[in-house]
């Protein structure tokens, strides 16, 4: 499947600011820890695939107020440069012309490719609308006292993401759902462990408060340039809660067959190999992310292929 035609257009200054924002969100897929839509997939995979993390890419930078420059995002919105700033105003916005999607014609062009992938494979809006609360909800909740309060927040915000790719792979029963669910908290457990440094930047702590009080952890001790004990016990405790849940959704990977089950594989390999590389940085997040190397990921991944755990 290519990209999406709108018939022949005199190219504007509109079009040449939405095609930039638009190539602009989809190149940051090269920098994430895992493939979006890696070449062994089929061509249509891949290409709604990348639709479906267009939109994501793009909800994710209005919640952390990472849009590019200029306020493009914004008025292809239809958001005043007045209210560009007020991320809640812009995600009701983006609601808005997400509902679009499902039954008229949305302004923004990232939800104007998405469309044809929400017809073709018969999408609904639950998945695109969690990812969406989960950003508002990063704007008003910036601690979790427990870890279900934690858990709650990565049904919205991790979650979707997998029922989405089953559901574009056409492969979607309520076993993978749930078996996927697991997979995914826990990659975005882990991904919260590797970013406790950039997350406290934005005024975020996504460890339990009731976990911290456990381990005798103060904020304070998370702004230093290198972790104390407490810290590290912290960490390696949150980090095997989040490889037992990848341990309970490996046996997704034997669920489906050929180039699913290698990028399926890929994804919990991924969470394992950044788990081994906190480890092997003795659980010490704070001066930046640990991060594996690329023969680390590949016995990974040899490992959950053959379903060793």
């Amino acid at each position: 499947m290519c990209r999406p035609r709108h018939g022949q257009r005199t190219v504007t200054g509109t079009d040449t600011t939405a095609r930039g924002t638009e190539r602009a969100t989809l190149d940051k897929a090269a920098g994430e820890n895992f493939p979006v839509a890696p070449f062994f997939l089929p061509r249509a995979w891949r290409d709604d695939l990348m639709a479906v993390y267009g939109f994501a890419r793009l909800v994710d930078d209005i919640g952390d107020g990472d849009l590019a420059p200029g306020g493009a995002d914004a008025r292809l919105l239809g958001v005043s440069a007045t209210d560009a700033e007020d991320r809640l105003v812009l995600l009701d916005a983006f609601e808005t012309d997400l509902r679009r999607v499902f039954g008229s014609t949305p302004r923004h062009p990232l939800l104007r490719r998405l469309q044809p992938t929400v017809r073709r494979r018969s999408l609904t809006p639950e998945p695109f609308l969690g990812l969406i609360a989960a950003n508002r909800q990063d704007q008003l909740v910036a601690r979790y006292e427990t870890y279900d309060d934690l858990l709650a927040y990565c049904e919205l915000s991790a979650n979707p993401v997998g029922r989405l790719v089953l559901a574009v792979t056409g492969t979607s029963t309520p076993e993978r759902i749930r078996l996927s669910d697991r997979v995914c908290t826990a990659l975005q457990i882990v991904e919260h462990l590797q970013d406790v440094t950039e997350d406290l930047g934005r005024d975020r702590i996504y460890l339990p408060a009731a976990d911290m009080k456990r381990f005798h952890v103060q904020e304070a001790d998370l702004a230093t340039t290198t972790a104390g004990a407490s810290v590290r016990a912290l960490v390696a405790y949150e980090a095997e809660r989040a490889r037992d849940l990848l341990n309970e959704g490996a046996p997704l990977v034997g669920s489906v067959h050929g180039r699913l089950k290698l990028l399926l594989a890929g994804f919990v390999a991924g969470g394992k190999a950044a788990i081994r590389a906190i480890a092997a940085a003795e659980y010490d997040v704070l001066p930046g992310p640990p991060k594996p190397g690329k023969a680390q990921l590949l016995r990974e991944v040899g490992v959950t292929l053959r379903g060793e755990g």
